[in-house]
């Protein structure tokens, strides 16, 4: 599945969350430059809807079926949708979260997903 089929699936598969990371795609990418849509940049943007949530105190058992299906198609996806899950997605993720609020979404986060994480950062986000 290509970059764009991947971003529809996960729009699809996960509405809610997807209106936020519609949002912040909007402020930050549409509003600066009126642009093409770039679902390579929608996923900088859904890993910021993400770390909304964390930051908010939602379950992270309420994303483990989303990061479930990301770590799944990092794994067998096509080249795009590899980088796009490394660095746009993985690299964004647990910005300026605190490590309190970090916590239970890391322990839910796919060992492949970590290992991007941590390859990027150098260290875990707690």
């Amino acid at each position: 599945m290509n970059l764009s089929n991947f971003c529809e699936r996960i729009k699809s598969n996960y509405p809610e969350l997807s209106i936020m990371a519609d949002s912040d795609y909007d402020k930050r990418w549409h509003s600066v430059v009126e642009t093409e849509f770039s679902a390579y940049m929608w996923f900088e943007s859904l890993a910021n809807a993400l770390n909304s949530e964390m930051k908010q105190k939602v379950p992270a058992e309420n994303y483990r079926e989303l990061l479930l299906t990301i770590s799944a198609e990092f794994r067998v996806g096509m080249d795009d949708v590899k980088t796009a899950i490394d660095v746009a997605f993985v690299e964004n993720l647990f910005w300026q979260v605190p490590e309190s609020e970090a916590a239970a979404y890391w322990e839910v986060l796919p060992s492949n997903l970590q290992a991007l994480y941590v390859g990027f950062h150098g260290r875990k986000p707690l």
